[in-house]
């Protein structure tokens, strides 16, 4: 497929161009920088959004990171309709405006009014992507990844543009009829007698425990834990550690932290305590019926060989059940810990404008990229070669646990 830009014709585009006639109304694009945050919250307060374009997400983000933002809005007759608040971020020698938290935003849906989502087309939101040319020029390529096809039942209206699927799928569990019934459709006796043994070996060791962060010294306990337990796990793997930086670690701190202060809170973290020693974390968000894993790890210890991440799991997803969610999910990533339980597949897209000339380049390069990634991931003896290849340029020869690859 070719990117959402072709009408451009690979120029910068004409700035005077930010208005377009509808059907019913005129739709307008504006833009702000970091000062348009305020504006945003308020939209977001009725506004239909994924997790990760949460009022509270691009905020703290923004604080913890210093992120180059901009929020571009697009209006009808003067009332917001949908709005983008992305982060300008540096790519070698080009510039890319993203969803804000870059590879930790996933599922994503911009923020718009659910009553103008019918009415939004392809042309009112090219006129975003010419208001954010004219205000910033220095950007090169707009790259919106990880796009939901729906939520909510409301169709993602960037899936106007031209886009092509994302490398990744994101799998999910339905979780109607409550816990027996999923229990009665996805091995629910073999997992029972699991939790059970997993259950005598935890009480050999000592006590245990589920837990809920409800402070904030309980949020930095928990993600304490899962920071040392995902540079470990990234260290064995040999790959880079996407939650290494200061900013992201303070940015998930201020996240979990701000949730504590909601009824109920948008961003959860649980950990599985044994013994007075965490052995598994996972981190999760609310959208709607949906309860999102938005990430998980475990300690590599001696009760790794224990599975804690799925008793972890086990508990979320009864809880979940028990709470009245829909759906469970476990987010980007296709991992057989993950097959044990998902019985829905969700393909994500992905949406390139680019905005110059070099932009165009970056964005065919992003195509091929995701292409081959697709490729590898798809193809099980290449991916199992890659993975052995990250490990031994390591020195590691044994697979980690797959537990805790979100």
């Amino acid at each position: 497929m070719v990117d959402a830009a072709a009408s451009f014709d690979g120029n910068r585009v004409a700035a005077n161009e930010l208005s377009v006639r509808a059907d019913r109304g005129r739709w307008a694009a504006t833009t702000s920088d970091k000062a348009g945050l305020a504006d945003y919250a308020q939209f977001c307060a009725s506004a239909l959004h994924a997790p990760a374009q949460s009022a509270s997400w691009v905020r703290n983000w923004a604080d913890a990171t210093g992120a180059d933002i901009i929020v571009a809005t697009l209006g009808c007759d003067g009332r917001p309709a949908l709005s983008l608040a992305l982060e300008v971020a540096r790519r070698g020698p080009f510039k890319v405006a993203r969803f804000t938290g870059g590879r930790h935003a996933n599922g994503n849906f911009a923020a718009a009014d659910s009553r103008s989502l019918p009415a939004i087309d392809g042309a009112a939101i090219r006129s975003i992507f010419k208001a954010i040319a004219k205000a910033r020029p220095d950007i090169d390529l707009i790259s919106l990844e990880r796009l939901l096809p729906d939520l909510d039942g409301a169709a993602n209206p960037l899936a106007a543009l031209p886009s092509f699927p994302s490398p990744n799928l994101a799998l999910a569990v339905d979780l109607d009829g409550g816990f027996d019934a999923l229990l009665g459709r996805a091995s629910g006796k073999r997992k029972r007698k699991k939790h059970r043994s997993q259950t005598r070996k935890f009480e050999a060791v000592g006590t245990f425990r589920r837990i809920e962060a409800r402070t904030p010294e309980e949020v930095d306990r928990l993600l304490d834990a899962f920071l040392e337990m995902k540079q470990v796990r990234f260290a064995k793997m040999g790959i880079a550690n996407v939650f290494g930086d200061a900013g992201v670690r303070a940015f998930f701190r201020a996240l979990f932290t701000d949730a504590l202060t909601e009824e109920k809170p948008s961003f959860l973290l649980h950990g599985l305590d044994v013994a007075g020693k965490l052995r598994a974390v996972t981190g999760s968000s609310r959208s709607g019926k949906r309860l999102i894993c938005e990430f998980g790890a475990i300690a590599e210890d001696d009760l790794a060989f224990t599975s804690p991440g799925d008793f972890l799991f086990f508990d979320n997803i009864q809880e979940a059940c028990e709470l009245g969610f829909d759906v469970y999910d476990f987010s980007v990533g296709d991992e057989p810990y993950k097959r044990l339980w998902c019985d829905i597949e969700t393909q994500h897209f992905e949406v390139l404008a680019p905005l110059t000339l070099k932009g165009r380049a970056l964005a065919t390069a992003m195509r091929q990229g995701a292409r081959a990634k697709a490729f590898i991931k798809n193809n099980p003896r290449v991916w199992k070669l890659t993975k052995m290849l990250r490990r031994k340029a390591v020195g590691q020869t044994a697979p980690a646990s797959a537990e805790d690859d979100n």
